[in-house]
């Protein structure tokens, strides 16, 4: 039943991600053609990232409620990181095209004046206070359910307040003090900030796709729960991997070899559930091994 509500709950905080970005890009597109505003274009740009992250978010919350099929027995997360790394090109050339429209125009004689400000400056108060609805509810629910994937989708749209909030200030300088040029400084830093969060999504999603381990702090709390369990004398060949959003641990442990089968079988099933409630999104696999057992020497591994 609580599992069910948590479910419940991280659907809503995906749709009303979905739904606040979908709002946003509509809202952003009109007030560009209103406005003619670079800093409204990287808004514009940040916001349709959003909205592909939003619905990537979405997806692995969806995929997370669903059993694995026969042809899919580790499931189907890896799609995320397929489509993380079509985002992160998407937005490195968004981002490249913004700079280079914003050094031409800091380069040009006569500038393009900016238009109907106030318009503008309209809809990005109306972008940061969704974003900060959006934040605050979809910190609730991850407080509620411990779901990793909207706690990082709710850090990703707190830092994407910065350019919503560059692009109301740059608006309102082109208006109150006439200052045009503000326009294109802050296109230039939301169009770096677009880059360097391009390129994390890009390595995030290669490194998964290349079956590298997890991060390290990850890989040490896993040590953590294992190291002095109960019954367990020693580990080794612990191997971890992430595909989208979930992780995946294979370790073998070290038990007392005069035990039953039933007795190790319990150490590794009540091991197994401690590393599931520290990561409950994961896929755990455990082998057991007799304290002191060595490979055998026609074992394929060691040729």
């Amino acid at each position: 039943m609580r599992m069910r509500e948590n479910t419940t709950m991280n659907l809503s905080a995906g749709v009303a991600s979905v739904t606040v970005a979908a709002v946003l890009v509509g809202l952003k597109l009109w007030a560009l053609g209103e406005t003619h505003a670079l800093s409204v274009a990287a808004s514009l740009a940040d916001s349709a990232m959003d909205l592909m992250v939003s619905l990537g978010a979405l997806a692995a919350i969806a995929y997370a409620a669903r059993p694995a099929d026969e042809d899919h027995t580790y499931g189907h997360t890896s799609a995320e990181d397929l489509a993380a790394l079509a985002q992160s090109v998407f937005i490195l050339v968004s981002a490249g095209v913004i700079a280079w429209a914003a050094v031409a125009r800091l380069l040009a004689e006569a500038p393009e004046p900016l238009l109907n400000q106030s318009r503008g400056m309209v809809v990005m108060a109306i972008s940061v206070a969704l974003t900060l609805g959006l934040v605050l509810w979809q910190r609730h629910v991850a407080r509620r359910t411990g779901s990793r994937v909207v706690k990082a989708d709710s850090l990703h749209y707190l830092g994407d307040l910065l350019p919503n909030i560059g692009a109301l200030l740059s608006l309102w300088a082109s208006a109150a003090l006439g200052l045009n040029q503000i326009d294109s400084v802050v296109a230039l830093g939301a169009g770096a900030m677009l880059a360097v969060g391009a390129l994390r999504i890009f390595k995030g999603a290669w490194d998964a796709l290349m079956d590298r381990s997890a991060p390290e702090e990850v890989v040490t709390g896993v040590q953590a729960v294992i190291d002095g369990f109960p019954g367990v004398q020693g580990f080794h060949d612990l191997k971890t991997r992430t595909a989208g959003s979930k992780l995946f641990v294979t370790v073998h442990v070290e038990l007392d070899g005069k035990k039953t089968l039933n007795e190790t079988h319990a150490i590794a099933a009540a091991l197994r559930r401690a590393i599931l409630y520290a990561y409950p999104d994961s896929d755990v696999m455990i082998h057991q091994d007799p304290v002191g057992v060595t490979p055998h020497p026609e074992d394929p591994s060691r040729r």
